[in-house]
């Protein structure tokens, strides 16, 4: 077996990155494509997913084939090699099978435990036995990922853990609020009719949400989510085309996108369009990236006169030009002193050093009144220890946020959703950026060690079943020269006899065939039980020695073997 594994998920490189490297439906064909008619590989299929992109391949050289699959990475990628390259990870043979078998896990994905990845395997398989690209190897490791995968979540309370990437969004979404609560009579927008965005549907007709629209560039695949979520959860949906999405977005009030688009899907003016359609108020960029506080009012409720500047057209001898400086800012601040350069900088921080106190106040006093003043402090010092505060600071009051007007859900690699949208008021997103930053601090579920004890003990089975395999033709082939020394032996006796019944003739023919088996039985089974041992691929070339085997015709059983594998259909 060598088996080799070169990618790069969230774990390995920022999501920029994996943005860039993300491969549309094409690509990932052409990529397997290239790879089997590479010199280093017999076999090939990719698991690309919104968080990783993985490239299997069997193998006949590990350091060819490490170079080789990088670099048809980063061409089908369109990320430069010696970028893409620092953030690549390259797992081989045991290790290889361990790290699919804890991704089929949710082991390895963003959010813990998700079962989601389980269908991402299957797709990527049929996708290899489609083109014929996955022989004995790989479809032995997908199908046994898959049973793996499964095992852990009946065995275990790793769904416990996590859940999907759509319902981990959600909960971000409703920012602790219960997604049930906070969904509840929404109507909700869905731009994407795959896998992700019917997973997306389903969680929020389950979640209570009044209403789904579903826009797709494909109308027909639309009308048939809609038609499932209609009838199979009762919540009103219908089909939009994408041309649609505007208007939709005046109306909406969460929005899920996840379509396989290379450009945005929805830009910040479009958002702004859609929140300023269904508000009729304009929308601000807030350079903080939260939502613009609420102004401040008094008592009665009555808008608060804001203060006047502390220093502008008042304070004396400031080099500033006080006409510049934005009405609200003190020119100590550093509103006031962004952008100055270095020489006005350092004459402005001298004259706010000595301008610190106000000296006509200071000119005002006495000494006799400064003296008074500093020998009653000295007195308090003295008894309590420490000069008392003339007063209690106030508690700084936070700001509530403002309640979102529209709440985004961008789950698409690369993104739907122009960043900048993080920037508006009134608008809430979360994407697979944002996503990774919470799930970094999400618990994890004591049932993880229960899975990665169950991944190590199939990791270790998987291994010796495939050294086991190994040896299997030559077992085949060590039993079919038996067989041609048995025929020809019978042959002969026919020639001596040849007044031979039927009936003695196949008397005979069965007796030497049991003689034959009987010999070879223990050593083969025996064989078999060492080479499924770690260093038991020696034993093959040993039992190819003893008995002079042909090498030829053990490496004939093999293709027949691999050819029978790849050409077999989706399961």
């Amino acid at each position: 077996m060598s088996l080799l594994v070169v990618g790069l998920s969230h774990r390995s490189a920022p999501v920029s990155v994996l943005e860039r490297a993300a491969l549309s439906a094409d690509a990932q064909v052409k990529l397997v494509q290239d790879t089997v008619a590479a010199e280093p590989a017999t076999e090939a299929a990719v698991l690309a997913t919104c968080n990783r992109i993985e490239l299997y391949a069997d193998v006949d050289k590990f350091h060819a084939g490490v170079a080789e699959l990088s670099t048809l990475l980063a061409q089908h990628s369109g990320v430069g090699l010696e970028e893409l390259t620092p953030y690549l990870y390259v797992h081989y043979e045991d290790r290889a099978v361990h790290h699919l078998f804890s991704v089929a896990c949710g082991l390895d994905s963003m959010v813990v435990g998700e079962g989601q990845i389980l269908g991402q395997i299957k797709d990527s398989l049929a996708k290899a036995q489609e083109l014929h690209s996955a022989g004995r190897l790989l479809n032995d490791l997908f199908q046994q990922a898959l049973r793996v995968g499964k095992r852990a979540h009946s065995e275990t309370g790793i769904d416990r853990a996590g859940q999907s990437l759509v319902t981990f969004g959600l909960e971000q979404l409703a920012e602790g609020a219960e997604v049930t609560d906070w969904a509840r009579g929404k109507k909700a927008l869905v731009i994407g009719a795959g896998s992700m965005s019917s997973l997306a549907a389903a969680t929020l007709a389950r979640a209570g949400v009044g209403e789904i629209v579903v826009a797709n560039r494909t109308r027909e695949r639309a009308e048939r989510l809609a038609e499932i979520l209609t009838d199979g959860t009762h919540v009103p949906a219908r089909a939009v085309p994408m041309d649609a999405v505007p208007l939709e977005l005046t109306r909406a009030d969460v929005v899920v996108s996840c379509t396989g688009a290379t450009g945005l899907v929805l830009t910040a003016e479009d958002v702004v369009g859609g929140v300023e359609g269904r508000t009729g108020r304009p929308v601000a960029f807030d350079g903080s990236g939260r939502s613009a506080p609420a102004p401040r009012t008094e008592a009665d409720g009555t808008p608060q006169t804001p203060l006047p500047p502390s220093g502008v057209g008042t304070d004396e001898n400031c080099p500033l030009d006080l006409a510049a400086v934005q009405g609200g800012f003190s020119v100590h601040g550093e509103a006031a002193v962004a952008g100055m350069d270095a020489a006005t900088l350092e004459q402005h921080a001298a004259w706010a050093a000595g301008g610190a106190v106000d000296r006509r106040e200071a000119a005002r006093r006495s000494p006799e009144a400064d003296a008074e003043l500093i020998t009653a402090l000295a007195a308090t010092a003295a008894t309590v220890g420490r000069i008392p505060e003339r007063r209690r600071p106030e508690p700084a009051v936070e700001t509530p946020r403002r309640t979102p007007v529209l709440a985004l859900l961008d789950l698409a690699m690369p993104r739907d959703i122009d960043a900048a949208v993080h920037r508006l008021t009134g608008v809430r997103l979360v994407d697979i950026e944002s996503l990774a930053e919470a799930s970094a601090d999400a618990p994890m579920a004591a049932d993880v060690d229960q899975v990665r004890r169950i991944v190590s003990d199939e990791v270790t089975a998987f291994g010796a079943a495939q050294r086991a395999a190994h040896i299997t033709p030559t077992v085949v082939a060590l039993r079919t020269m038996a067989a041609d020394v048995v025929a020809g032996e019978i042959a002969r006796l026919e020639g001596r006899l040849p007044g031979l019944d039927d009936k003695h003739r196949s008397e005979i023919t069965q007796t030497v065939r049991r003689v034959v088996d009987k010999l070879l039985h223990a050593p083969t089974v025996r064989v078999k039980q060492l080479a499924a041992e770690p260093g038991g691929a020696g034993y093959a070339d040993a039992l190819r020695t003893l008995f002079d085997l042909d090498q030829e015709t053990v490496a004939s059983v093999s293709r027949a073997e691999d050819s029978t594998e790849k050409n077999r259909g989706p399961r």
